[in-house]
Formats: C-alpha cells, structure tokens, sequence
C-alpha cells in the first residue's frame, strides 16, 4: 500500500471525525461569540460567563484529540480520550509561547531591516541589502518560522500525545520531525490554509453592495474550508508517518521454512524437519 492509499484508507475510516471537524468547528466559533455578548446582570450569568469558556476550551481538545486518535486507527487508544485532550494544553501552551515570541520578532523587523541596511557594504546596501529587500525577506522568514516551523515541530509532539497521554515515544516523534515526507506535507498545509486565503482578501472591493456581500461571504467559506481541509489532511498525513513506523521491513520479517536433513551414512532417505504448530509439541519429520 502506497503512502497516498493510507492516506485515502485513513480519511475514510476516520470519515465520522472528518465530517465532525467541519461541522463542529463554526459551532464552537458561534458560540464563543455568543459568549463575548453575554450579559452579566444576574448571577447565573456570571456563573455561566466564567463555565462556558472552559466547556468550549474542553469540547475543541476533545475534538482535536478524537480525531488524531481515530487517525489513528487501532494505536490511537491508549489512554482514554479526555487525558489526551488534556495533554494538548502542554503543546497549546508551548505553541501559544512561541507565536508570543514571533510577535516580539515581528514588531522588530523594521528595526532590524534598517540596522542590517545600514551596517551593510555600500556597493550592496544600494542594490542587493536595500531596506525593502531586508524587510521583505526578514518577514517571508518570520513568515516560514510561524506557519510551517513551529506547527511542523508541534504538531506530531500533539498527535503522539492525544494518542498516548504523558507516555510519548520520543524516538518515532523524532523521526517523524527528521522525515523529508513530513515538511512538504506542512508547507502545503501552510499554503492552504494561509497564505491562500490572505490572497483572496488582498483585492479591493468592487461592484453593487450585495455582490460586495456575497463575494465577502463565500470568500469566509472558502477560508473555512481551505483551513478545516488543510487541518484534516495535515493530521491524517501525521497518522500515515506514525503508522509506517510500525511495519517492519521485508528484511526483518522471519519466515519459518523446513530444514532437510541429508539422508544418514548408507541410508536412502531424508528428512524435512517442520516447525510445530502453535500449542503442539515435537518436531515432526516428512520421510520420502
């Protein structure tokens, strides 16, 4: 079986998550907008305005993780699924810290761009290293770094996690990391799931103000389902590079074959000794 038949054999059995992410996704965006609308005159409602936030952060976990374990297939259910839920929140947190830090990174490009200018050769800083050249580049890099470099390092860390709680193989995560399938995989993801649909809002608006507000609807659909998509094969792509892990290779596969025995000194026959079968005792011998 190829890569890409796992991939379709993956998507298809996890087909009930599939549908769950595009499905309950807008709901636990709709309703965490209805939680920023919440009044807060009586108690009930402050009570319910500080419980409905953890309900929501519960139900995406449990989303996410459910998904990555049915990915999956059988080696996904190790631990039971709402402590895979809860082991994403290291991995959530470490991604929340690193997109903290890119944001620092990011307010300081301009500064950088213009030091790096300033610092470089003359004959360079008019042509090559112009300002509009370094700040460009420094942001396609901080770019790179936030999208595909530290999802593609977080991510298979989260998928093994969901999977199997605090207990993570740290080996086959590695492996994933170091495997070339992987990146590819990511900065297509990335391709989908953001710089494409930043493209499709880069234009100005034009014609008739309902054209305007149609154009601007199905451009959110088409984001959500460029985003939802990328996510889905993204995890199932993970799953397939997990899963190839556990095969052994045809060099490491021991195939039982019957040994012959050369007939004995003046004797006319041989023997073909048999392993036994399971439970059975002996060795049984074929003569001819």
């Amino acid at each position: 079986m190829t890569y890409f038949q796992d991939l379709f054999r993956r998507l298809r059995l996890a087909r009930v998550w599939v549908i769950l992410q595009f499905a309950l996704t807008p709901v636990l965006i709709l309703v965490g907008l209805l939680w920023t609308r919440l009044p807060e005159k009586h108690i009930w409602q402050v009570a319910l305005s500080l419980l409905l936030p953890i309900l929501l952060g519960i139900s995406a976990l449990e989303l996410q993780a459910g998904a990555m374990r049915r990915f999956a297939a059988d080696d996904g259910r190790r631990v039971k699924l709402v402590w895979g839920a809860v082991a994403l929140l290291v991995w959530l947190a470490l991604g929340i810290l690193c997109w903290v830090l890119l944001d620092w990174c990011d307010d300081r490009i301009y500064l950088w761009a213009g030091y790096l200018n300033s610092k470089a050769p003359v004959a360079w800083r008019a042509r090559l290293l112009t300002f509009d050249h370094l700040q460009r580049w420094l942001t396609c890099v901080e770019w790179v770094l936030r999208w595909v470099v530290v999802p593609g390092k977080i991510i298979p860390y989260a998928v093994a996690s969901a999977q199997g709680g605090w207990r993570i193989p740290w080996g086959r995560v590695i492996r994933i990391v170091w495997n070339w399938r992987w990146w590819p995989a990511m900065a297509l993801a990335s391709f989908m799931a953001v710089w494409l649909p930043g493209r499709l809002f880069a234009g100005d608006p034009h014609g008739a103000v309902t054209a305007q507000v149609w154009a601007v609807g199905l451009k959110l659909a088409a984001t959500y389902l460029l985003a939802v998509g990328a996510w889905v094969l993204l995890l199932a792509w993970a799953a397939v590079l997990f899963g190839r892990q556990l095969k052994p290779s045809a060099e490491d596969t021991l195939v039982a074959v019957p040994v012959l025995a050369g007939p004995k000194e003046g004797a006319h026959t041989a023997t073909a000794e048999l392993p036994p079968p399971d439970g059975a005792g002996g060795s049984p011998e074929l003569t001819k």
